[in-house]
């Protein structure tokens, strides 16, 4: 047997069905109701069923059939080497606004990888093109009803399509869509919007086309191309101005009205990034139907400022609560972040917190989100700086939660160069105000 086929158990959870029948870390699962195990598609459908047989081969040779009684969907507790349980498939399109092809050279191989997994999109919420699989695999999508899939729109104009992904079977994505929406399976799409080529009028095209896929189509989110210095030989492509920026929610805005007087829902939802280019207020918490994009960027100031205030109007504050710290963010969410710390001080007038925007130096200034700050930038501009007791730094910093940031820096590399313990804060209001007093005692929750 081919080991990368195998799979490979490295953990049993405790108190699992697994557990109690013995399974241990070092088995390999042959198959389940005599059927071989592809992939994580296949394992979570054969084990869906209230009574299963899984074929085990312990480390001595001997092979175990185990006749399973459970509940229906219930888990085994099992911990598989590769969660995919198969190798990553990779993207084989050459999109003009693909931030991989932007990187710099000499940095960690695996950023260099372009994944267009739709197992991945079910998993792990990544979106996908729906290029990069055969007709089977798509059919397998609708076989397993795999939901939620999320799916990089960008354009429903399929020569347009093409040309942005420089894949000449990309055209399709509109007959794919159609097709999920008839098998019942929720998707959420995203529109990468690049200046001059599926803004305007192609925009406005593609939010028509994606509505009549509601309710399935639950969400879609509109978020600007990044545009790092490392473009030579690439797409010439320009960054939005606050121009442009106010001309998109506008549209977005009107599209989102003219859609909730239909569905009751929002639906097109511009990124976060849009609303501070055009320095329009955020939307009200309401307008983003849940939160389905968060992980695009897509009202994550909204739902913070609303964690914020609710746990600000809890504490009773403290005028002799002593503290000096600081904070180190993206340039884009400065005056956010300034204009919380401001009101959190009227609470706490001795809590000093020295607020620093980083310059993106490493990929280029026009990069102005916290997620891709690198060490070196942090180090270089924080060195000679006041920063109290603590320096607090975003999680979205680090990359699958590893203790490290994109430029390989880690937490103690960046201890050791600014000399003052790193707190690492999810990106909630109810940890940002946690992080900065310490203490819980002052909550009336």
């Amino acid at each position: 047997m081919n080991r990368k086929k195998q799979n490979i158990i490295i953990k049993v959870l405790p108190n699992s069905i697994a557990q109690e029948l013995s399974i241990e870390p070092g088995d390999i699962l042959l198959h389940i109701n005599q059927k071989d195990i592809q992939d994580v598609f296949d394992y979570r459908y054969q084990i869906s069923d209230d009574y299963i047989e899984v074929g085990i081969l312990k480390p001595n040779g001997e092979e175990w059939l185990l006749e399973i009684e459970k509940g229906m969907n219930e888990d085994l507790g099992i911990i598989f080497e590769n969660d995919l349980m198969d190798h990553v498939r990779s993207c084989r399109n050459k999109c003009i606004f693909c931030f991989i092809d932007q990187l710099p050279p000499n940095m960690r191989s695996s950023l260099y990888f372009k994944d267009d997994d739709s197992r991945l999109s079910f998993l792990q919420g990544n979106y996908v093109t729906l290029t990069n699989m055969s007709d089977e695999d798509f059919e397998r999508i609708i076989y397993y009803h795999l939901s939620p899939i999320n799916i990089s729109v960008h354009t429903t104009n399929p020569e347009l399509r093409k040309a942005m992904l420089n894949n000449r079977f990309a055209g399709n994505i509109t007959e794919r869509i159609e097709k999920l929406t008839k098998a019942r399976i929720q998707m959420n799409g995203q529109i990468v919007l690049c200046k001059g080529v599926n803004d305007g009028k192609e925009l406005e095209k593609t939010i028509k086309d994606l509505t009549q896929f509601i309710p399935y189509m639950q969400s879609v989110s509109v978020v600007p191309v990044g545009l790092s210095k490392y473009r030579e030989g690439l797409f010439p492509l320009e960054a939005f101005d606050a121009q442009d920026a106010d001309e998109i929610l506008t549209s977005i805005h009107h599209w989102q009205e003219k859609i909730f007087r239909k569905y009751g829902m929002h639906f097109i939802h511009a990124a976060d990034e849009f609303y501070f280019l055009a320095q329009k207020p955020f939307t009200s918490v309401d307008s983003y139907d849940g939160f389905l994009q968060l992980e695009n960027g897509v009202g994550m100031v909204t739902l913070m400022k609303e964690e914020f205030l609710k746990m600000y109007h809890s504490l009773n504050g403290d005028e002799q609560l002593s503290k000096e710290l600081s904070i180190a963010t993206g340039l884009l969410a400065y005056p956010f972040i300034q204009s919380l710390l401001e009101k959190l001080k009227r609470k706490y007038p001795k809590i000093n917190v020295h607020l620093y925007g980083i310059i993106n130096h490493f990929f280029g200034e026009q990069i102005t989100v916290s997620g891709l700050l690198t060490g070196q930038d942090i180090i270089t501009q924080l060195r000679e700086k006041k920063l109290g007791e603590k320096l607090l730094l975003p999680k979205n910093l680090l990359k699958a939660d590893e203790p490290k940031l994109l430029d390989d820096t880690t937490i103690d590399d960046l201890e050791n160069a600014l000399q003052v313990p790193i707190v690492i804060v999810e990106s909630t209001g109810y940890d940002f105000i946690h992080a900065i007093l310490d203490i819980k005692e002052n909550t009336n929750e």
